[in-house]
C-alpha cells in the first residue's frame, strides 16, 4: 500500500505540476477532497484549479522536485523543491522575470487511489523576497 501511495504522490506532482496537467487534478483529487494551507481550505478541483492555475501562470517553467517520500498507513509525508522564473501576475505581483527556488512540505492522506486531504506548507517569504517583493528580517 504505501509504494503505491507514494506512486501517486509521486504522478501528482509530475504530472500536475510540472506537466500542468488539469485533467490529473479530475483524476487524483475528488469533489469532497480538501486541500489546506495553501490560502483558504479548498474543497475538491472547483476550488483548487484557480490555485493551480494562478501559480502555473506565474511560474509556467516551474519544477518541482520531491526530494523525501515518507509513507506509513494512508499517509505520505513529502518535502520538495520547486525551481522556476517569475514570467507571470502571481497575488496582484507583476512578473519581474526573476528566478526562484523555494522549499515546501506536507503530508497527504490518500483514500481508494484518490487524495482526500492535503496539509501543506512552503517558503513564501523566500520566493517573495527572490522575486523582489520583500526583504528578509535581519
Amino acid at each position: 500500500m504505501s509504494t503505491e501511495n507514494k506512486n501517486i504522490v509521486r504522478r501528482w506532482f509530475e504530472e500536475v505540476w510540472n506537466q500542468g496537467r488539469v485533467e490529473t487534478i479530475d483524476e487524483l483529487f475528488p469533489p469532497h477532497g480538501v486541500a489546506h494551507g495553501l490560502g483558504g481550505d479548498m474543497h475538491g478541483p472547483a476550488e483548487f484549479k484557480p490555485f493551480h492555475s494562478a501559480f502555473r501562470q506565474a511560474f509556467p517553467n516551474m519544477r518541482i522536485t520531491l526530494d523525501q517520500l515518507i509513507a506509513e498507513g494512508d499517509k505520505v509525508a513529502f518535502s520538495w523543491t520547486a525551481e522556476g522564473t517569475h514570467h507571470g501576475p502571481l497575488m496582484a505581483i507583476a512578473p519581474t522575470g526573476r528566478d526562484s527556488r523555494f522549499d515546501g512540505m506536507g503530508i497527504i492522506r490518500i483514500h481508494d487511489g484518490k487524495i482526500v486531504e492535503g496539509w501543506n506548507v512552503f517558503d513564501q517569504l523566500t520566493m517573495f523576497h527572490q522575486l523582489g517583493v520583500v526583504e528578509r528580517p535581519v
